[in-house]
């Protein structure tokens, strides 16, 4: 039974609460007054944002539909047509699923579900256990719950990165320092941007890339210095009006954009005895900090660095297992120019990459070994489509992606009529070739889509 409370999970650990009401003053802009904001447009703004936070972790939960291969229940916070579950049904071979969509409009999950008694009863006393996105609180305190709020810090992290990199050679830990407050975060950016090196500014917690951005020297000297700039990126949202920022050297891979391996994921399961059970690497597509999607998958990554990755991937999750966690989690990695991978942060819960790998164990399982599963969580669409349109236009390009070699899949369904439109897809085959070509056909039929309505003008 599978439960898409994403939503619920970031709430933890977000400086602003999702859904509660108006945002404590930040202790960087007190009521936002010197950026020119009074105390009731901050609220405002602040209630906002946690509004647009919340129906984007509700659109991403959609992928509970891949927390496990044979789902008997899926519980999704936005409301999602029966087709879409009915597509992947007759995909993935799975057998009959209740769906329970729509549950949670402006709230959590965990809100949603004690205002529904029923439901939670049947998830509580069903004969299937239940899969989470991650753990929290309402599912009850103790150490896996501390664990999970000791590392999903990026600063404990990184400690433990450096702890362990010694022994593996291949691994680079990149240089971070915390800077606890405006003025300090300022005067670190501005004496390294004064060297001449770019820095990645991280707020400790972050979800889908909030909270972390990268900045140039060049890009300080625009906004007209340091503390110009960050005022700038907590008014854009892009970072958290408070507390303590982390300055993390940048690792420049050389050649980024141009075809070398940048983006790798280990991801693993912690089992109940507490041993680590490897699933695999993958390589994350990353569009500046905000991950986008993942290819796993036979010669998905160079074995060279997947078994790097995975040395050290094991080593964190005994540490991680020591500390209390059970279950998925997974260590990000960039490279730098001589191919040696710098971990950047872990997440002790299901994450993108964690779905394309149970999609890749259920399609092997269904129609034979050698698949390569590739996500695409958020491509744009051309226009905004309500899910019944959508479903059609996808439809309409399924036998044209099977013509391709591929099998396309539809995971994330729900965004199709924000202000700007995005849709997230599988597809599946049997070489990296056939996965290039059919994200080509899809991108070019999604973005052909605005030319459709112009014409229709």
């Amino acid at each position: 039974m599978h439960v898409g409370n994403v939503a619920d999970f970031n709430e933890q650990f977000l400086g602003e609460r999702l859904s509660d009401g108006p945002a404590a003053p930040g202790r960087w802009f007190p009521g936002r007054r010197s950026a020119g904001v009074g105390r009731e447009d901050a609220g405002r703004e602040g209630a906002e944002r946690r509004a647009q936070r919340l129906r984007q972790a509700h659109h991403y939960a959609g992928l509970a539909v891949g927390y496990g291969p044979d789902p008997a229940a899926l519980v999704l916070p936005a409301e999602v047509d029966r087709a879409w579950i009915d597509w992947l049904a007759r995909e993935l071979d799975w057998g009959p699923v209740e769906l329970y969509s729509g549950i949670a409009p402006g709230e959590t999950v965990a809100r949603a579900l004690a205002a529904r008694p029923a439901l939670a009863e049947r998830l509580a006393t069903g004969p299937d256990p239940v899969l989470f996105w991650g753990r929290t609180a309402d599912r009850g305190e103790g150490p896996e719950l501390e664990a999970v709020r000791r590392y999903e810090a990026k600063d404990a992290a990184h400690g433990l990165f450096a702890e362990l990199a010694p022994d593996h050679p291949g691994v680079r830990v990149p240089h971070q320092e915390p800077a606890a407050g405006f003025r300090r975060a300022a005067r670190g950016l501005a004496a390294r941007a004064a060297r001449g090196r770019t820095t990645v500014i991280k707020s400790p917690y972050g979800v889908g890339g909030y909270g972390t951005t990268v900045v140039t020297p060049a890009e300080v000297v625009r906004a007209g210095g340091a503390r110009a700039l960050l005022r700038r990126l907590v008014r854009e949202d892009v970072l958290p009006s408070g507390g303590t920022l982390l300055l993390e050297e940048f690792v420049d891979d050389g050649k980024a954009g141009a075809g070398r391996l940048r983006d790798l994921t280990f991801d693993a399961v912690i089992g109940a005895d507490g041993r680590v059970h490897p699933v695999g690497v993958g390589e994350m597509t990353v569009d500046g900090t905000r991950y986008q999607g993942v290819t796993v998958g036979p010669g998905a990554v160079p074995p060279g660095a997947a078994a790097t990755a995975e040395r050290f991937g094991r080593a964190v999750g005994e540490r991680l297992a020591a500390a209390g966690h059970r279950g998925w989690y997974d260590v990000d990695f960039v490279t730098d120019q001589e191919r040696r991978l710098a971990p950047t942060e872990t997440n002790l819960r299901l994450t993108g990459p964690a779905i394309a790998f149970v999609l890749r164990h259920r399609l092997d399982e269904v129609r034979g070994p050698g698949h390569l599963v590739r996500t695409l969580d958020a491509m744009p669409l051309g226009a905004r489509l309500p899910q019944e349109a959508l479903h059609g236009h996808l439809d309409r390009l399924r036998p044209s992606c099977a013509r391709l070699g591929a099998t396309l899949l539809p995971l994330i369904v729900t965004a199709g009529h924000e202000p700007e439109p995005t849709v997230g897809l599988a597809l599946a085959a049997r070489s990296v070739e056939a996965l290039d070509a059919a994200e080509a056909l899809l991108g070019a039929a999604n973005h052909a889509l605005g030319r459709l309505f112009e014409a229709l003008r």
